[in-house]
């Protein structure tokens, strides 16, 4: 299993966007292959900070996901927008 949290900052002003495309991305996401869990969150203190916490079974699942359709569509409508910071996490207890 593979853990990723992904944190984005969006850019003042493309906040609403930024949110509304990543929103999107999150149906598609769960039912692809190897998605065990897929969930975005929103800083409640920053609304201009989400952070997705995600689950994968395999590295290469989660590959697939970065080259579906779906998630490059989204990441191509918001290109410049925001600031990612990613985490590959892997668990120990």
């Amino acid at each position: 299993m593979l853990t990723v949290i992904a944190t984005i900052r969006s850019k003042k002003g493309a906040e609403e966007k930024v949110r509304q495309q990543l929103v999107g991305l999150v149906a598609p996401t769960r039912t692809e292959n190897g998605c065990v869990d897929y969930i975005l969150y929103q800083d409640q203190s920053d609304p201009s900070t989400l952070m997705f916490y995600e689950n994968w079974e395999s590295k290469t699942d989660l590959d697939a996901h970065m080259k579906s359709p779906h998630f490059k569509k989204c990441f191509a409508e918001i290109d410049g927008l925001f600031d990612i910071e990613v985490q590959f996490l892997t668990e120990l207890s």
